[in-house]
């Protein structure tokens, strides 16, 4: 999904801009990392194991204080979506350090950040930039990998009008959309805008959610797209019993 910045006074930058940024003097428990290093260390980790940036977007908030940013990979292994890293790092002792990976990315100045795998670490004197990096691309081509082979497995579940209302219904009273959005949701699932998505299935209805989300705020898109995460079990998990049949619920 990209990069947001939440307030008028935040502003989109290229690296470059970054570099400038000056870093505070560390103190004995407390060593700031400049927002370039950060993102300097993300690209040479992805160029060691083969890979290579597409798009960067990046944006500073809070005088220059916080760094936000998001890196699209090329040579996607299927175009219906794209491969993300995102990062920040603050100047301000206000959050840690963090990297997230996934096929789906927001990080936003609002401090919404959230991708199928996330690793932060704080500013302490011992912080150990290039071993969080190489933690987080380690994880990262099987993190890939299985929540793709996920994606793909909707495409083949087929959904009847009938399931796709009581899955949007279920999904509001989970939290992932507001009430106000059901029939929006439903409306989107039975005549879509993209052609693709007009096949009956678990990929098309997961469509339906995120065209509607799109609109959202930030913080509120953040919540959306974790409990819809969690929902069509994209996350690995067991999917929670309360989507199963109430019979079923009552025999567990």
């Amino acid at each position: 999904m990209g990069l947001c910045l939440a307030n008028p006074t935040d502003k989109f930058v290229d690296r470059s801009a970054l570099a400038l940024v000056p870093t505070p003097e560390p103190t004995p428990t407390w060593r700031p990392v400049p927002h370039i290093d950060v993102v300097n260390a993300v690209e040479n980790a992805i160029n060691a194991r083969g890979m290579t940036i597409e798009s960067e977007r990046f944006g500073l908030a809070r005088d220059q204080q916080k760094m936000f940013g998001v890196l699209t990979l090329k040579n996607r292994s299927n175009p219906e979506w794209t491969r993300c890293i995102g990062v920040r790092n603050s100047h301000d002792q206000s959050f840690a350090a963090g990297i997230c990976c996934g096929v789906s990315v927001l990080v936003c100045s609002n401090l919404c950040f959230g991708g199928e795998f996330v690793i932060k670490r704080r500013h302490t004197s011992g912080i150990d930039l290039a071993s969080m990096v190489d933690e987080t691309m380690d994880a990262m081509a099987d993190s890939y990998l299985s929540f793709e082979e996920r994606l793909l497995n909707l495409h083949d579940e087929p959904v009847s009008d009938d399931q796709a209302r009581v899955f949007i219904v279920k999904a509001a009273e989970y939290g992932a959309i507001p009430s106000c959005d059901i029939l929006a949701v439903f409306g989107e699932y039975l005549e879509p805008r993209h052609d693709e998505f007009r096949e009956r299935s678990k990929w098309s209805l997961l469509n339906a959610f995120t065209e509607i989300a799109h609109k959202y705020k930030p913080a509120r898109f953040d919540i959306c797209n974790r409990k819809l995460t969690r929902l069509f079990a994209l996350d690995g998990q067991p999917v929670y019993a309360w989507t199963q049949p109430q019979s079923q619920r009552k025999r567990q």
